[in-house]
């Protein structure tokens, strides 16, 4: 859409209509050719050991960094200052491409967690678990919470991350006369917002994890991801969740043995830097599959596991770094939604069939990924307690029906989207 101007007047009913997918999730699997869920745990280990390779060849490449910088050679032809900006280039470069690295070996992780990478159990548990623990996330407890997340995704009881905030929970009135009350809760400066939209990308999984943060806003106080009696799991994953811990626990004693056999400062540039950048990635790549002004969320009956799946995007993220270091995670994340246990390497052939099937429901957008990020997390602010469109604001008309399809509204309580008019049921 459009830059609208200031004084043109906000019609809601002007706004594109949206109606809900009526199909059954059976009917949109059987668009889709069987061998294409099929799982092949040889082909994905070649994945995996292709990753290893790739990381490994990296960090080889990265101990010279610091020897060839501080050569009297490199010194004499590049001179000092030289020498430093050659330095900090070649750990700028090493740091991008090992974060997308590890990003791409955590990806490997969470296919494991949905049962993707291999037909077996046992191998998707000790591979998954070795690669999250390595990569600081707690794998059976993700596991779980990301599984009923994917189970209820877009419903707003039921969802377990990304629940948007109501109208109430950010105290809007329900009738809006004046648009400077939205002024006075979202009158942040750019500086401002650009500060919370870094901390976003670098603390909101570690704090979704303690915090429950951008979780289920129902769920008791100090909700977390790593206490086994936590409302998250149930009785029979609490083995499961104190493995998680031991995992986390481990990686934590040998990152301190390695600071000690080498150094602090090692341990961040080789390991601490890229860790953190898998962070930022996950976070983004998620973020922007879920937040979306034009995505819908459900409440009560209007919720169905196959309208949830398609309420997220698909985003060719970073082009062929995103496809060759991260899995197609972001290219073809839809597909992902619908069917979590099909492989990822059969992710781009199956979106195609679903794209032909759904049609206008498959949701696809190609905005450069920073854009994006900056748009919606500006545009995507609250939506309404009730699933209804009855705020009177002062230069808006809004007479969109009752109903349970939620849109998010921006800074000045406007949509991009309405749900369509349900038909009136004949006398």
């Amino acid at each position: 859409m459009g830059k609208e101007s200031v004084d043109t007047p906000y019609d809601e009913q002007a706004l594109p209509a949206y109606a809900p997918m009526e199909w059954s999730l059976k009917e949109i699997r059987g668009a889709i050719p069987p061998r294409l869920f099929e799982r092949h745990t040889g082909r994905a280990l070649l994945y995996l050991a292709r990753d290893l390779i790739v990381a490994s060849t990296f960090w080889a490449l990265a101990i010279w960094i610091d020897p060839m910088s501080s050569s009297p050679h490199v010194q004499r032809l590049l001179t000092p200052r030289g020498a430093q900006l050659f330095k900090w280039s070649a750990w700028m470069v090493y740091w991008w491409f090992q974060g997308l690295q590890f990003t791409g070996l955590w990806v490997i992780g969470h296919e494991c967690g949905h049962s993707a990478f291999s037909p077996h159990g046992l191998v998707n548990d000790t591979i998954g678990y070795i690669l999250h623990s390595a990569l600081f996330t707690p794998f059976f407890s993700w596991k779980y919470s990301h599984h009923r997340h994917h189970s209820n995704h877009a419903s707003m009881e039921r969802d377990e991350v990304y629940v948007p905030k109501t109208r109430s929970d950010l105290g809007i009135p329900q009738e809006v006369h004046d648009e400077s009350i939205y002024e006075e809760i979202f009158g942040d400066t750019p500086i401002y917002t650009l500060f919370m939209l870094i901390r976003q990308q670098l603390l909101a999984f570690p704090a979704y994890l303690l915090f429950n943060v951008s979780g289920q806003k129902h769920y008791p106080k100090w909700t977390n991801h790593f206490d086994p009696s936590s409302i998250i799991f149930n009785k029979n994953q609490k083995n499961a969740v104190i493995m998680s811990n031991i995992g986390l626990l481990s990686m934590i004693a040998f990152l301190t043995w390695a600071s000690n056999v080498w150094s602090f400062a090692d341990v961040v540039k080789y390991y601490g830097i890229p860790w953190l950048c898998v962070t930022h990635w996950f976070i983004l790549i998620t973020y922007l599959h879920h937040t979306d002004p034009t995505l819908p969320h459900y409440r009560g009956p209007e919720w169905n596991f196959q309208r949830g799946a398609a309420a997220t995007l698909s985003r060719p993220v970073l082009g062929w770094q995103g496809r060759f270091f991260l899995h197609d995670v972001a290219h073809f994340h839809v597909i992902h939604h619908f069917f979590p246990m099909m492989p990822w390497y059969h992710g781009e052939e199956a979106t195609q069939y679903l794209k032909e099937f759904i049609g206008p429901h498959y949701a696809w957008s190609d905005k450069p990924i920073f854009p994006a990020l900056w748009d919606s997390y500006n545009r995507c602010q609250f939506v309404e307690d009730h699933g209804t469109s009855s705020s009177a604001f002062l230069t808006i008309k809004v007479s969109s029906p009752p109903g349970n399809v939620l849109f998010y509204r921006d800074k000045r309580g406007r949509a991009v989207r309405r749900p369509a008019e349900k038909p009136t049921p004949a006398s």
